[in-house]
């Protein structure tokens, strides 16, 4: 048995012969720090100018003004997900209507936009008078399951049904959905608001069809809009997507944290439990995070578990040190490497081998000694699993930060420099 008294104190309880043992294990202790996938800081630090820019949006369409949507990119571990996480709690409680997606690789995105859509009618349909206007919009999320989502089995429809509802134009049948939702939106004075995360990971035709879909919403004046998240190569996708999505979107890029937020996420959270930093200790963490707050939460976290006392310095920081990059290296650095083939793996290798980055394809290929379109679908398949990105024209860089320094710290990378070096003698 595992009990925490009253006290704080952890307890192992046994029995035998009748008689109940209990030992003390170590004392409990509260930890402020929160890495993981999305998860809100005890103190979101650094983005309130972002916050209090779609507040202003958000009250907008609560007015049934006609709202540009918003589209937020960075690198991993920047807390865009944290971010449009907070966003969603701060419209629903303006009294918005909303609902989370996460697009991914092999997860359909049609069924969860019809989810949320219908969500959104049962929502409606509970007032009486307004029941009446849920017909069309579900007509609408029909044909759109019906001709595009495989697995979908929300209607039992007959086979006549099913022809009847059919269609071939994922466009039209996605734009039919959200004029009717919006239409309702309207009428019924509830706004909605999607918020789609990962969007890197939409196909195309998905794409270009909730862009579509959400043009013509706009241009009929109706209450619903989308904010969203991915990586840098979202904007590329956009942009081939519909080439009128630069005005459509609000773009924001969400970055590392500056000093003086740095500074804000290290030492808030530390401070409800009275527990302060050195200066030192302070400019250390920064230094080795780079002030991204993914990794600010890490090694805060193990800091502030490893140190006793009410004080932490700079030696208390350094000791820590060996442990925060161990995690990295076998938690969010090692998941994203194993997705990689061997031939992602080599030119991942070159890329670290390049004198510095971002780097250009054709030093790439020079490492490598091979032509550019001989690797080029290896920088195809990186991309679309979101590895690297295209910074600039022809040029690369990885999306999660520091991940060059990981990829130095791997046997194979030592190996594979090793008979690159001999091939180039």
């Amino acid at each position: 048995y595992f009990l925490i008294l009253k006290s704080g104190l952890p307890l192992t309880c046994t029995y035998e012969n009748g008689i109940m043992n209990a030992e003390v294990i170590g004392m409990f202790k509260i930890n402020p720090y929160r890495p993981g996938a999305g998860l809100m800081p005890t103190y979101l630090a650094g983005r309130d100018a972002d916050m209090d820019a779609i507040r202003d949006l958000l009250d907008a369409l609560k007015l049934g003004i006609p709202t540009q949507s918003v589209i937020f990119s960075g690198l991993r571990g920047v807390g865009k997900t944290v971010l449009i996480n907070k966003l969603q709690e701060i419209a629903e409680e303006k009294g918005i209507f909303c609902k989370h997606i996460e697009v991914e690789e092999r997860k359909d995105f049609i069924s969860q936009i019809a989810s949320c859509s219908q969500a959104f009618l049962r929502q409606i349909s509970t007032a009486e008078k307004f029941k009446s206007l849920i017909q069309k919009p579900l007509d609408a999320i029909k044909s759109l399951i019906v001709s595009f989502d495989p697995d979908g089995n929300t209607f039992s429809l007959s086979l006549q049904e099913r022809e009847l509802y059919r269609t071939s134009n994922l466009t039209q049948s996605l734009t039919d959905v959200f004029t009717a939702l919006g239409e309702t939106a309207y009428k019924t004075e509830s706004p909605l608001c999607f918020f789609i995360d990962e969007i890197q990971y939409m196909k195309p035709e998905e794409l270009g069809a909730l862009i579509a879909a959400l043009h013509r919403t706009n241009q009929l004046g109706y209450p619903l809009m989308l904010i969203g998240a991915g990586l840098p190569k979202i904007y590329a996708m956009l942009s081939e997507a519909k080439s009128y999505s630069e005005r459509l979107f609000i773009y924001k890029e969400i970055d590392s944290l500056d000093r003086d937020q740095s500074i804000e996420a290290i030492r808030k959270p530390a401070e409800k439990l009275n527990v302060s930093y050195t200066d030192e200790a302070v400019g250390e963490i920064i230094d080795i995070t780079k002030g991204y707050p993914f990794f600010i939460q890490q090694l805060c976290q193990i800091v502030f578990q490893n140190t006793d006392g009410k004080r932490i310095d700079e030696k208390h920081v350094e000791s820590c040190i060996p442990e925060f990059f161990h995690n990295l290296d076998n938690g969010f650095f090692k998941v994203r490497y194993e997705r990689c083939s061997e031939a992602d793996k080599k030119f991942i290798f070159a890329m670290v081998s390049c004198d510095k980055l971002p780097c250009t394809i054709s030093n790439i290929a020079q490492v490598m000694h091979k032509t550019v379109s001989a690797i080029s679908t290896s920088r195809a398949q990186l991309i679309n699993k979101g590895i690297i990105y295209a910074v600039r024209y022809k040029e690369l860089d990885f999306t999660v930060p520091e991940f060059s320094g990981f990829i130095r710290r791997l046997p194979e990378f030592g190996e594979w420099e090793k008979e690159n070096q001999e091939e180039q003698k």
